[in-house]
């Protein structure tokens, strides 16, 4: 989960660390920085959920240490809200296309 407005940036350190392949989703979510009040018509809003942009990318063994840091990288200001990367093992992987399984279908 990252900001939006560095969508640009980690893509870039990404494809530097020869990672291209991803699902990009724009969400909502709040962590520390717990959201925030604006005032519109003179009516107080509570915006609690705030605009992020979910990454999910598949990768081999040999490949996550340079994703996390290319990531890092790219989407890190320093302030809270910069994001959180989740790592999970994949069971199983199917590309549906030839039927490969296991690192030939993550590619």
């Amino acid at each position: 989960m990252i900001q939006p407005h560095k969508l640009p940036d980690v893509k870039k350190e990404l494809f530097d660390a020869d990672v291209h392949k991803m699902t990009v989703t724009n969400v909502l979510g709040c962590g520390q920085q717990r959201g925030y009040s604006e005032t519109y018509r003179g009516v107080v809003h509570e915006v609690n959920l705030l605009k992020k942009v979910r990454i999910e990318i598949a990768v081999n063994e040999n490949f996550v240490d340079r994703t996390i840091k290319a990531i890092i990288k790219g989407a890190k200001t320093g302030n809270i809200g910069d994001g959180k990367i989740f790592v999970t093992d994949l069971d199983r992987c199917i590309r549906i296309r030839t039927g490969e399984e296991g690192n030939e279908a993550i590619g």
